[in-house]
């Protein structure tokens, strides 16, 4: 990946970078809005702190966590940033033609293949279950 580095005109631009790579558009049909409406409001949703709530709505990524498409290879299409987990999220378009989003492997890349199920090799990026490993 690219790396873009700052020119250094205030302190807080000191050594700071930016991924080049890194594209902020999510897929309309892999979001999801949700507000979150618990601020001011106890359990039962009773007013207690007056001047409070409201906010915008967040744009939350589905992710992929179970990676249930067994045996079937993915290529990975782009890397974004999540801002609602603090981390990088990989766009997958499966070979079947299904499209998700999966938490960004340490050391891949645009255009790498992953693939998950139980006979695969143990590399970074390929997901077997607990039982065979």
């Amino acid at each position: 990946m690219a790396i873009h580095l700052y020119k250094t005109s205030t302190p807080s631009t000191r050594n700071g970078t930016v991924d080049s790579q890194v594209k902020s558009n999510p897929r309309n049909n892999l979001i999801y809005g949700q507000r979150r409406c618990g601020k001011g409001h106890n359990a039962r949703g009773i007013i207690t702190a007056r001047h409070r709530g409201g906010g915008h709505k967040h744009l939350y990524r589905k992710i992929d966590f179970r990676r249930n498409e067994k045996d079937i290879y993915g290529r990975i299409v782009t890397i974004e940033y999540d801002p609602n987990r603090n981390a990088y999220i990989c766009l997958i378009h499966y070979g079947d033609g299904e499209k998700r989003y999966i938490l960004h492997p340490r050391g891949a890349i645009i255009g790498d293949t992953i693939v998950s199920g139980t006979e695969v090799p143990i590399i970074m990026g390929y997901a077997r279950p607990l039982s065979a490993v």
